[in-house]
Order: structure tokens, then C-alpha cells, then sequence
């Protein structure tokens, strides 16, 4: 079965935007997971211009299934989630400066890095995943580093799709593939929506999770939130 974990990120913006605290980042995950959401994932960057550090401490204990956190595992972050300790670590390689994430990790040219990063993170129990490029090389490399997932970044996939190219599926189709082989789980993440979620799912074989968010609150301003996850768990289980 795939998991629908909700990124919350825009929740935040949304609630920064005024130097408030309306919407309350806790109170919308703790509704979307009663809407029947399968995970919550925030994305803390150093600036935070959204999800901030300590929003991440204060979901610790209101997160009852899957708490992800990503980011760039620069000291600040790495301290944060081994304070934390969420369910899973999702290690991006992000600028400082990016507006999203735009790319995924050369797990060869970072390989020692990434070792000793994920080592860390798994010695305090928490699980592993690296964003990744659906590159056969890169997630060859990304075993090599002993993480326990990868994050397949969908974004040239969402954009090929939007313009009627079912191919665009081929290379994630391989990547999940030998991904399978070497025993490594399956997550995907960036610019997946309504639109294009369920032929992803359905060409993707074990696909463990996903990550929306910024489809998937855009979505909500029309259909509403409750609605709308139940749209994706509906797409992800056919």
C-alpha cells in the first residue's frame, strides 16, 4: 500500500505571511491526519520561511503516524532531528537560497558524506531516505551509502505528463526497478497531484510513500481538505 504523507510547508507560509498564527501548523496536521492522512512531512530550511525549527518540536507529539522530515543535513538540521527523532529522514540536497528543491543527490561524487550522515541517523532508530534524480547510476550510489529508502523527485515526470507525454514515466518505472532489486524502499515526492498521481502509482511497482504538499493545498482551496486527501487515498489504492 502507498502511504499519502502531507507536506505542510504552504500551511506555514500561509501562516507567516501575517506574523501570526493562524492557520496553526499543529492543528492542521493533527485534522489532516484525522481526514485520514498517513504521514505528516515538513521541510525545515535555514531561513525558516515556513515550517520553522520549533514547529518541528511542537508536531513531535501530535504526529501519531508518519512524521518525515527533510532538508539539507547541515548541522543546524542534523541536530534538529536527532533532537526530534521523527519516523523517517528524507536527506535533500537543497542551496540555502532554493525556492524548492530542484535536484537530486549525486550519491556518487557525496558517497562518504552520505555514509556518515545516514550512519548517524540510524543509530538513533530513525529511518533513512535520500532524494534522488531517477538516474540508474544514482540509485546504484544511493545503495552503496546504506540508506533504507530513496525519494524519486517526480518533478520532470508532473511536467512531461502535463503536456501528454506517458513516456516521461519510463525512467522512474527503471529506477523503482532496480531500486527493487537492491532492496531498497521506494518514496517519491515533488509536483505530484490529482492530475497525475494515479498512472504514477500505478506504473511505480512497491511505491512505499508519497509527499504533497503544494499540489495538494492548492487543491484544497477549491474541494477542501478533508475531500481532497481522501480524492489521493482513493487514487493511490486503486
Amino acid at each position: 500500500m502507498t502511504k499519502l504523507s502531507v507536506n505542510i510547508n504552504k500551511i506555514a507560509t500561509l501562516r507567516n505571511s501575517r506574523g501570526g498564527d493562524v492557520p496553526n501548523v499543529v492543528t492542521f496536521a493533527k485534522d489532516a491526519q484525522r481526514f485520514g492522512a498517513e504521514g505528516i512531512t515538513i521541510h525545515p530550511r535555514p531561513d525558516e520561511r515556513h515550517i520553522r525549527y520549533q514547529d518541528a518540536r511542537d508536531l513531535k507529539p501530535e504526529v501519531y503516524t508518519e512524521y518525515n522530515i527533510e532538508g539539507n543535513p547541515i548541522e543546524s538540521f542534523m541536530n534538529l532531528v536527532l533532537e526530534v527523532k521523527p519516523t523517517q529522514v528524507t536527506l535533500v540536497p537543497d542551496a540555502v537560497d532554493a525556492i524548492t528543491s530542484n535536484a537530486g543527490w549525486d550519491t556518487i561524487k557525496h558517497k562518504d558524506f552520505l555514509v556518515d550522515v545516514i550512519k548517524e541517523f540510524q543509530q538513533k532508530d530513525i529511518r533513512t531516505s535520500i532524494f534522488v534524480d531517477p538516474d540508474l547510476k544514482q540509485i546504484e550510489g544511493a545503495k552503496a551509502t546504506g540508506t533504507d529508502r530513496i525519494e524519486l523527485y517526480t518533478e520532470g515526470y508532473a511536467h512531461q505528463y502535463s503536456l501528454g507525454n506517458k513516456a516521461a514515466i519510463n525512467p522512474y518505472a527503471e529506477s523503482a526497478e532496480l531500486a527493487n532489486e537492491l532492496g531498497l524502499g521506494i518514496n517519491a515526492g515533488h509536483d505530484l497531484s490529482l492530475d497525475n498521481i494515479e498512472f504514477f502509482k500505478n506504473n511505480i511497482p512497491n511505491l512505499l510513500e508519497v509527499s504533497i504538499g503544494h499540489a495538494l493545498i492548492a487543491e484544497s482551496l477549491y474541494l477542501g481538505v478533508e475531500n481532497v486527501i481522501q480524492m489521493y487515498l482513493s487514487k493511490l489504492k486503486s
